[in-house]
């Protein structure tokens, strides 16, 4: 819990759109997903066709359109950089780039112009750049070869990959040679590595794996500044990604107050154990501004969406104010990326998506952080910390923000793989896909409104084994008994991906699985699955208890409490678990702490401290969200 009133004000400042209080579905039902798009009419020979006509290698123009937008053409909408298409052309100074609502404007220093290029380049016209794949994948292959003469390097498409290191630098339209190297060692990555995906219009496109050692000493040939240099800075970020250090003040503001982190010393002062993805809710000029204000609250990192770029303002070893729950706090990273939940894919690009990965990667190998979903978590899994808290927590990064694909690049998939029997008992990971799994979802942009269709993370949960039963309950969100909704906010009755459940029944197509105390069914058809079973440990109520509380936090039993440091009470959040319900196990290693700091350092009382308990608890999956329960009331057991 943020611990003062003008934090606690200043979040509330901060208030998410389309709130779930008094919104109109407008008739809209809450159905199954949409139809995938159709299959596209355009060949993945497209390729082949363009890098033999502008001289460039096939596996070049593959891995760039790969890394840029992994062969994606989004429908002809542009990216936060006014980038289009498979080959992200981009069409806008940066400094006039909006947002697609119109409300934003986003500053950046880059002059992004490759479609107007691209059209002098091949003398197509440049709507039919933005729209067309074809035209499109022509004009990427024309610009890089431009790149590749402007080095006074060889073109043609029978050229070694090995040779085009600087062109594909360029390409980037990186602002300094630390991110244009960047963008290149992820391209080569990506070669080396081969890929295969099916694309959003349904176009199957195969990229073999290339054995290649580029000549990085091209990078020299850029005329950009060299950027910041990792070793002589203070950021904790891999030195790859030319992060930059934007501190956060810890400074008295008057009043007695000051801000916007405290100063600690973890890990001694308490475990990190979660990373927590956050989106910003606005462009990254005016974040930057927000995190560097003392009355303000605070986060570790800050990506901005048009290239990745990262700025880091708290330490590791401090505690940033950003997931609205202080036990969270204690033990957590934050990472802010540019973007707007409601809007998703325009804001989460894959610059964005491919730096944050390397980021969190990072971050969990250095502070032994295990690398899944229990672990690496939206602000969305972030529980409340008493009941009265629970309906205005957070729902960022939100519906749209692609989660198998984060824990790919990571180096640690969403398990997908049907070893095991889907049945009462067993632990099941729901893994629905992405871009063809196209959910009803409503209010993006005004009360009543079907959201514009894109891929979605999650499956609905209903209350019966029937596409048109009614979604479940949640009394956090819904106080009043009512019903879920398919309201863009409205994460009560979603499973997102990555996320891990128990089964209760299975009836045809249709699985049931304990939910926040209640069964809860989704369609998982055995020829199209969207979950899959795996062994694990679960939680069950001891024999004899009718129902175990859950907690959002895991604070020390009151005889932990030193003389001078107010004991935190343990108040039970307004779900509990059933005799008879199990739930998965997230975390059996959870330290039960509370970090004391509510006074500027070096002032008495001297109480930078952390309180360790003795009363034992566990990490588990619960509903939508994670939670705590203690291990004196529940058994843990093998899943069947």
């Amino acid at each position: 819990m943020l611990r003062r009133p003008k934090i606690l004000a200043a979040l509330a400042a901060v208030a998410l759109p389309a709130a779930l209080v008094g919104v109109s579905l407008g008739g809209i039902p809450a159905q199954a997903s949409s139809p995938a798009p159709a299959p596209s009419t355009v060949a993945a020979s497209a390729y082949s066709a363009a890098a033999a006509q502008y001289g460039v290698p096939e596996s070049v123009l593959l891995a760039v359109s790969y890394a840029e937008s992994r062969w994606d053409d989004h429908a002809g909408a542009p990216s936060t950089s006014g980038g289009y298409g498979p080959m992200h052309l981009t069409a806008l100074g940066a400094s006039e780039v909006a947002d697609l609502s119109g409300k934003q404007k986003v500053a950046t220093a880059e002059s992004l112009q490759t479609l107007q290029k691209a059209s002098e380049l091949t003398g197509l016209d440049q709507s039919a750049l933005r729209n067309d794949v074809t035209a499109n994948i022509n004009g990427g292959a024309a610009v890089l070869a431009s790149y590749q003469k402007s080095l006074g390097l060889p073109v043609g498409a029978e050229t070694s990959p090995a040779q085009w290191y600087g062109a594909v630098a360029s390409y980037s339209e990186a602002g300094d040679k630390v991110g244009a190297a960047g963008f290149a060692d992820d391209v080569y990555s990506i070669m080396a590595k081969g890929a295969a995906r099916t694309t959003n219009t349904g176009q199957q496109i195969v990229m073999p794996a290339v054995a290649v050692t580029p000549d990085k000493s091209q990078i020299g040939k850029l005329s950009l500044p060299a950027g910041v240099q990792p070793s002589t800075s203070d950021v904790e970020c891999p030195p790859s990604l030319g992060c930059e250090w934007l501190p956060a003040p810890y400074s008295e503001f008057g009043d007695g107050d000051y801000g916007n982190h405290d100063l600690a010393n973890r890990p001694k002062t308490g475990k990190i154990d979660y990373i927590v993805i956050h989106d910003t809710e606005g462009g990254w000029q005016g974040v930057l501004n927000l995190v560097q204000d003392p009355t303000y609250v605070s986060w570790q990192y800050t990506m901005r969406s048009s290239d990745g770029h990262i700025w880091q303002h708290v330490k590791a070893k401090d505690v940033a104010w950003h997931a609205g729950n202080w036990y969270v706090n204690m033990h957590s990273i934050g990472i802010e990326h540019e973007g707007f939940a409601a809007q998703g894919a325009t804001w989460y690009t894959e610059a964005l998506y491919r730096n944050s990965a390397k980021l969190v990667a990072y971050l969990a190998a250095k502070n032994n952080i295990p690398l899944d979903r229990a672990h690496i978590i939206g602000h969305d899994q972030v529980p409340g910390t008493v009941p009265s808290t629970v309906r205005g927590m957070h729902w960022d990064p939100g519906p749209f923000w692609d989660w198998e694909h984060y824990m790919d690049l990571m180096g640690a998939p969403i398990w997908g793989k049907s070893v095991f029997p889907v049945r009462a008992g067993s632990i099941v990971t729901i893994k629905p896909g992405f871009e063809d799994n196209v959910q009803v979802i409503t209010n993006c942009d005004a009360p009543g409104t079907t959201c514009k269709p894109q891929g979605t993370n999650f499956v609905y949960l209903r209350q019966a084994p029937d596409d048109n039963a009614p979604l479940v309950k949640d009394l956090g969100l819904h106080p009043d008994g009512s019903n879920g909704t398919t309201v863009v906010s409205d994460m009560g009755s979603r499973a997102a991906a990555g996320s891990k459940y128990v089964v209760a029944q299975r009836q045809g197509d249709w699985v049931a699985v304990w939910y926040l105390g209640a069964l809860a069914w989704f369609k998982s058809p055995a020829s199209a699955p969207d979950a899959f079973a795996k062994p694990g440990l679960v939680v069950k109520p001891k024999a004899g208890l009718t129902s175990v509380p859950v907690y959002g936090r895991a604070y020390p039993e009151q005889s932990a409490y030193p003389a001078g440091i107010p004991y935190q009470t343990v108040t039970p959040l307004q779900y509990s678990i059933g005799a008879g319900q199990a739930y998965p196990v997230g975390d059996l290693d959870i330290e039960t702490d509370y970090y004391r700091a509510v006074t500027f350092a070096g002032q008495p009382p001297a109480d930078h401290v952390q309180v360790l308990g003795k009363d034992k608890y566990y990490q588990i999956w619960f509903g939508h969200r994670m939670a705590y329960v203690r291990a004196a009331d529940v058994d843990v057991r093998p899943a069947v």
